[in-house]
């Protein structure tokens, strides 16, 4: 399998992933402005989204969304211990979280990132980051990890989302909790694994 990824972007939840299950793969880095791979390969034609991840399987296909992708991974070593049974509702509530960062948190910060997007409208995007915010650290006063006390795929997303903040002037220190999930989730092996292999430490 390959991981095609840009550094530092939700792409990294994917590399985390990989690494947390020990899976082989390759990676390729991919500049999403010039539409590039690293070996030059034009990116619209693995994506025509335009956006990492893409996971390309062994077989050829392509997939692509990182909240599928990392559950796909983690199905393929079942006993990592990252992703629940399919049917139970432990794997449901960690749907459940996937879809929240993805639409909840991700999504202000496109606006934010967006550079034609208006200077009021980004005022917006940072209160409703806020309103969001408190909500998640008040569920991590309750629990280590977003689906209760243990590390899962659930979680390499929210932390690399969560590092933009240092890039949009959004200071999380009254969100100690999170500051403290943050922290948590950082000293894991893998994820320093996956960060020196995007060049990020």
């Amino acid at each position: 399998m390959k991981l095609y990824y840009r550094p530092g972007a939700c792409s990294q939840a994917s590399h985390i992933v990989f690494h947390e299950t020990g899976l082989e793969f390759d990676s390729e880095k991919v500049d999403t402005g010039r539409g590039t791979t690293e070996s030059g390969r034009a990116f619209l034609n693995i994506n025509p989204k335009g956006q990492v991840p893409v996971l390309e399987l062994d077989d050829g296909q392509f997939l692509t969304e990182g909240s599928v992708i990392v559950q796909y991974l983690a199905d393929q070593v079942p006993d990592s211990g990252l992703l629940p049974a399919a049917g139970t509702l432990e794997r449901v509530r960690i749907q459940e979280w996937l879809s929240f960062v993805g639409s909840e948190l991700h999504k202000p910060f496109d606006a934010l990132f967006n550079p034609a997007v208006p200077a009021e409208y980004k005022i917006i995007a940072k209160e409703i980051l806020a309103r969001k915010f408190a909500f998640l650290d008040a569920h991590l006063g309750d629990n280590d990890y977003l689906a209760g006390d243990s590390f899962s795929v659930a979680d390499p997303y929210p932390f690399v989302v969560l590092s933009w903040t240092q890039y949009q002037d959004i200071d999380l220190k009254e969100y100690k909790n999170i500051s403290a999930y943050i922290a948590r989730v950082a000293t894991r092996p893998c994820v320093q694994e996956a960060l020196k292999a995007e060049g990020l430490v």
